[in-house]
């Protein structure tokens, strides 16, 4: 007893010393426990194998990955991480989808979204005509003649965004005054509030608008 009480207070410090110093050397050198953090990425979300002739729809545009990287090692960027939604083989409906990453070897903590509710429609065409729609309308003049080239243009999309289609317009500011009007305009799809309808394709992508505006008194 007379031994372990004999300089007690330096035994306890110098043996508290060797207690530190072992866990710095165990942890600072473990590559589980020190060696490592976690590390966010926002990646697009990406629906690949879509079968011919249909087109995916879906809300949600990017997931969020975590990576457990190694202290040291280089960066994983965004654009090395796929956030994928494998299609192959499914025909029209609704799917709820798991995601599926593409990415170099990391370790993967977590991912969020797990899965996507999508719906898959085969894509349809239909002939519509092109109708000039008149904004900023002044008093002052009328129009005198219109011409359109082409008359009708082919618009198409999923089944569920044609029918919302009422009509395809070519935006025209109408002047103060009398004047021509002669450019090529991007014909928008419209549903019955005037909004364009997302998701749909309009071939051609460029029509040509000539309008003719004219006095509203010599037009009486």
């Amino acid at each position: 007893m007379q031994i372990i009480r004999k300089n007690f207070t330096l035994k306890l410090l110098a043996f508290t010393l060797a207690i530190v110093g072992w866990a710095y050397i165990r942890f600072a050198n473990n590559p589980v426990v020190a060696a490592r953090f976690n590390e966010d990425l926002t990646v697009p979300i990406t629906a690949v194998n879509v079968p011919l002739g249909y087109a995916a729809h879906y809300s949600r545009a990017t997931a969020t990955v975590t990576i457990a990287m190694k202290r040291g090692s280089p960066a994983v960027r965004s654009q090395d991480v796929k956030a994928v939604l494998d299609l192959a083989g499914r025909t029209a409906g609704v799917y709820n989808v798991p995601v599926q990453l593409v990415a170099p070897d990391v370790a993967i903590q977590s991912l969020s979204p797990a899965s996507v509710t999508l719906t898959l429609e085969r894509i349809l065409q239909r002939s519509l005509p092109l109708v000039v729609h008149y904004s900023d309308r002044q008093t002052g003049v009328v129009v005198s003649q219109t011409e359109l080239t082409p008359q009708r243009v082919v618009v198409s999309g999923g089944s569920g965004a044609l029918s919302q289609i009422v009509e395809v317009r070519a935006n025209v500011p109408m002047p103060a005054q009398a004047r021509s009007f002669d450019e090529m305009l991007r014909p928008i799809p419209v549903d019955g509030m005037g909004h364009e309808v997302p998701d749909v394709q309009v071939a051609p992508d460029l029509v040509r608008v000539h309008v003719t505006f004219v006095a509203a008194a010599a037009a009486r």
